[in-house]
């Protein structure tokens, strides 16, 4: 989860992209111009099994001065020994 916030921050595309699963990874990523990221916290982190986690996090940045804030429940899944995110569900 932080390597991929670490990444929108950059706007690393080839990063978020190699991380997500293929079911789920669009074609290409458009960033929000002029965001400026603030900060991560990781709520809570669920392991289901070997094979699949949850996430929930809340991610905080401004764009032409409003303050965003991202709340979400994200699901992610290990093949190969690697984890990739496959979906998330905005929280209130």
């Amino acid at each position: 989860m932080r390597s991929r916030y670490s990444a929108f921050v950059r706007e690393d595309a080839a990063w978020l992209l190699a991380t997500w699963h293929a079911s789920t990874r669009p074609a290409q990523l458009d960033f929000e111009r002029g965001a400026r990221w603030l900060g991560l916290e990781v709520r809570r982190h669920r392991l289901i099994d070997a094979d699949h986690a949850e996430v929930e996090f809340v991610a905080r940045y401004r764009i032409a001065g409003r303050a965003v804030r991202m709340h979400e429940s994200s699901r992610f899944v290990r093949e190969g020994g690697h984890w990739f995110y496959v979906e998330g569900e905005q929280q209130g």
